[in-house]
């Protein structure tokens, strides 16, 4: 069905992957690292780029990175890590990346983002399909949202078209479903673009921090991670 290039350096995970994805009918390359991406990419054209972040050679933003300035992000790219922070998944989403999954990664989730991605326009100037999870940058504006098959999607305005990152709440899903989606989504950007400080969420969300601890917690925001991120700068 279509070519899938998964760049890990974990044996179990490409295995894992390797897997699943010729499960599916695809024809499916692996590298264990940024060396052996490059030789794939330069012999064939993937349909898709499952592209971890960590990795010993060169890390896989920088990877992205690279890519993104010799004019090889026309194919969709999705990153994965179990320990990369929020601000690591938004400069992922800036540079050009049109999804993160969180590891362990669920076949559904797997699936889900693979079948968006595949969806999506090869084109390099098109902007990035469904995003299956990412958290704007401060400085993006939302446009008003699309709803196209159900997916209600928004849009930055400030960024070019080519690197604009999305967020997607499924409106298929049961009304608790889509309504945590958001509020999860919703109070990860607040963290980001408040330094992981809770004060001042708590002051921009309208919630006292008791309430916010709450809030957070019930809906799995990684809150540890939140912190580490704000420090890295």
């Amino acid at each position: 069905m279509a070519t899938i290039l998964v760049v890990d350096d974990e044996l179990g995970i490409r295995d894992l992957l390797f897997e699943i994805l010729n499960d599916e009918g695809h024809q499916v390359e692996l590298a264990m690292n940024a060396a052996e991406a490059r030789a794939i990419r330069a012999q064939l054209q993937p349909d898709l780029v499952l592209l971890d972040i960590w990795m010993p050679d060169t890390d896989g933003v920088s990877l992205l990175k690279e890519w993104a300035g010799a004019g090889l992000l026309n194919v969709p790219v999705i990153m994965m890590s179990g320990h990369a922070t929020i601000d690591t998944a938004v400069q992922a989403t800036r540079i050009g990346a049109m999804a993160f999954l969180e590891k362990p990664i669920t076949m559904q989730k797997l699936l889900k983002a693979v079948e968006q991605g595949l969806n999506r326009k090869p084109a390099i100037a098109s902007a990035p399909a469904r995003l299956v999870h990412s958290v704007a940058p401060a400085s993006v504006q939302a446009s008003a949202p699309v709803t196209s098959g159900g997916v209600m999607v928004f849009q930055s305005q400030s960024l070019p078209q080519s690197l604009q990152p999305l967020q997607t709440f499924d409106l298929n899903n049961p009304l608790r479903e889509a309504r945590d989606q958001f509020e999860k989504a919703y109070f990860e950007f607040h963290l980001a673009q408040e330094g992981g400080s809770m004060t001042r969420v708590a002051e921009k969300t309208g919630l006292e921090r008791t309430h916010l601890y709450r809030k957070l917690k019930q809906l799995g925001v990684d809150l540890s991670r939140s912190k580490r991120g704000s420090h890295t700068h």
